[in-house]
C-alpha cells in the first residue's frame, strides 16, 4: 500500500502548533475534518479513545494516532510536522515531533493494518524522517511521504 492511496496535500501539515498530546489530536481533528466530510468532534474523539488504550507513540519522535469510524468509506492519512516536540507519552519517553494519523473505516482490517505497517515503515526510515524534519514546506513534505516504494532513501 502507497501513501499517496491515503493522504492528500490538503492533509500535511508543515508547522503544526501544539502544547500537548491533546491539544496536537485536536488541531489534526479540525485539519481532517474538511478531508473527510466528518465532524471534527467524532475524529478527535476517535483518536482521543485510541490513545487511551495506550500512547500511539512509536519512538524515535514518531506517533501514529490511528481510529476506525463507520461512517467513513476509505482510508485516509494526516501528517503534521510540529513546530516545537511535545510529550506523547511514548514507548521511548522521547518527545514527537512527527505525527501521522490514521482513519479508517469500520470494516478495514487489514487494509488498516496494512496502512499501519506503511506509515511506520516510512516514518522509522531514519533518512525520510531527517528530511522530514528538515522540510517547513507542505508540497515538500508530501512529495517525500508519498515517493514510491525502494525510492525513500534516495534522493
Amino acid at each position: 500500500m502507497e501513501l499517496i492511496e491515503l493522504l492528500s496535500p490538503e492533509a500535511v501539515v508543515a508547522s503544526l502548533k501544539a502544547n500537548s498530546k491533546k491539544h496536537a489530536l485536536q488541531e489534526i481533528a479540525a485539519k481532517a475534518a474538511p478531508v473527510c466530510g466528518l465532524p471534527e468532534r467524532d475524529i478527535f474523539d476517535t483518536l482521543l479513545q485510541r490513545e487511551r488504550l495506550g500512547s500511539t507513540g512509536v519512538g524515535n519522535g514518531v506517533a501514529i494516532p490511528h481510529g476506525k469510524l463507520p461512517q467513513l468509506d476509505r482510508l485516509y492519512g494526516f501528517f503534521a510536522r510540529l513546530d516545537k516536540p511535545i510529550e506523547f507519552d511514548s514507548l521511548d519517553d522521547q518527545p514527537v515531533d512527527l505525527i501521522f494519523a490514521l482513519l479508517a473505516p469500520e470494516g478495514a482490517g487489514a487494509d488498516h493494518l496494512k496502512a499501519l505497517a506503511r506509515v511506520a515503515r516510512i516514518l522509522r526510515d531514519q533518512e525520510t524522517a531527517a528530511k522530514l524534519r528538515a522540510t517547513k514546506d507542505a508540497a515538500a513534505l508530501y512529495s517525500i511521504l508519498t515517493q514510491p516504494i525502494g525510492s525513500t532513501s534516495s534522493a
